[in-house]
């Protein structure tokens, strides 16, 4: 559990940074990197404050209570386990979960990159792992909650880190509106190797997420391992079907980007499907999220500078809703259909939005959301941290 959580967290610093990082223009690279970083701090304070004992802790169907204010009684030798990873201290489920509020939230990050402003940022990271991330996790990984108690199936994040991270994503980046000169002006990648090097380690690291998610060295840990590999490559396979189709090429960013759909898709299955499942699950997120990246921008004229939408979005409620269609009772019990697990997708969805509208038109109030039109001109390198890695560019 110790070594998937700093898995988990690689995911994000280094893995999800430099995965953005190279897809922006240069003059923005390091901003991402900034973000993502105080993000990661804010995160792990309002975690360790009180969003973890909000989150996995008894209470009733949409949240916890204060047991765990300030990790109390989580450090020290007389300390139990959580009930839902009994076999280790509750301080490596602590950090465990953790890890997935971090990467939860930086994922947003994507959708207002090149324009939001890093005070923005990382008040918006404190608000939203406590009103949003923290709910949805009670109501999805905590006995307590109302879609676990409806069975809601969701093994490693589907719903609760993709799911929300997409739909938050697509409210954000509404909200700030698009960069100057979207639809006008190339925005293109300034290093496509920089974000091969993050994808390839956002791939590693997601054996952690959903191995881990089984909370012991288990058959059932092994098996997530095996088909979120088998998923990652199927993804990457179909989504390079569709870009030579759509296109006439396969490139290396739609390759790795296709894994990425992979692996979404089948977080939520890890610990409910066989080979088979994973197979078909890891196509249907390949080719819908696909449809989506490339329709989904022209057709709404929202600027989700790196798709998360279409990406997380799209590939979360994809699993999420098969996850019980490929489920084997011979892994675990099945104790949903794929309207219980629409309905919480959808339940989530929307709360997610709702909740994200709602905390930045507040900011908006007390505080400019993004950078003035001079700054972004220039790039948020220099405007906002006085530092360059890509001079010209």
């Amino acid at each position: 559990m110790l070594l998937c959580s700093v898995l988990v967290l690689l995911m994000t610093i280094p893995g999800v940074i430099l995965f953005y990082s190279g897809m922006l223009r240069g003059k923005n690279a390091l901003s991402i990197v900034a973000q993502g970083v105080a993000s990661m701090a804010v995160v792990t304070l309002v975690w360790t404050l009180v969003a973890y004992s909000l989150a996995f802790t008894p209470g009733n169907g949409f949240f916890g209570g204060l047991d765990r204010a300030l990790a109390d009684g989580i450090v020290g030798g007389a300390t139990a386990p959580h009930p839902s990873a009994p076999t280790v201290p509750e301080a490596a489920f602590f950090v465990f979960q953790l890890a997935f509020a971090i990467i939860t939230f930086v994922i947003i990050l994507g959708a207002t990159a090149e324009r939001i402003r890093l005070a923005a940022a990382v008040l918006f990271a404190g608000a939203w792992t406590l009103l949003v991330y923290a709910p949805v996790a009670h109501w999805v990984w905590h006995p307590t909650g109302w879609l676990a108690a409806m069975g809601h199936m969701d093994f490693a994040g589907g719903t609760v880190v993709h799911i929300a991270s997409g739909a938050s994503a697509l409210v954000a980046a509404w909200v700030l509106g698009p960069r100057r000169g979207f639809g006008r002006e190339p925005m293109v990648p300034h290093n496509l190797l920089v974000t091969v090097f993050g994808a390839g380690l956002l791939w590693a690291g997601w054996f952690g997420f959903n191995a881990g998610s089984a909370f012991a060295a288990s058959d059932r840990a092994a098996g997530a391992v095996l088909v979120t590999q088998v998923g990652a490559c199927s993804g990457a396979i179909l989504w390079g079907i569709c870009e030579h189709i759509h296109r006439g090429q396969w490139s290396v960013l739609g390759t790795m980007t296709g894994a990425i759909a992979g692996l979404i898709a089948i977080t939520p299955a890890s610990g409910y499907v066989t080979p088979p499942g994973a197979l078909a699950i890891g196509a249907a997120g390949g080719v819908l999220c696909f449809l989506c990246v490339v329709n989904f921008k022209a057709r709404t004229g929202i600027d989700d500078s790196l798709d998360v939408f279409a990406l997380h979005g799209v590939g979360g409620l994809v699993g999420t809703v098969l996850t019980p269609v490929f489920a084997s009772a011979a892994i675990a019990q099945v104790t949903a259909n794929v309207g219980t697990q629409l309905l919480g997708a959808l339940a989530v969805a929307a709360y997610s939005m709702g909740a994200t509208w709602l905390i930045l038109r507040t900011l908006g109030l007390i505080m400019a959301l993004r950078v003035d039109a001079a700054q972004e001109q220039v790039g948020l390198d220099i405007s906002e941290h006085g530092e360059m890695i890509a001079p010209n560019a």
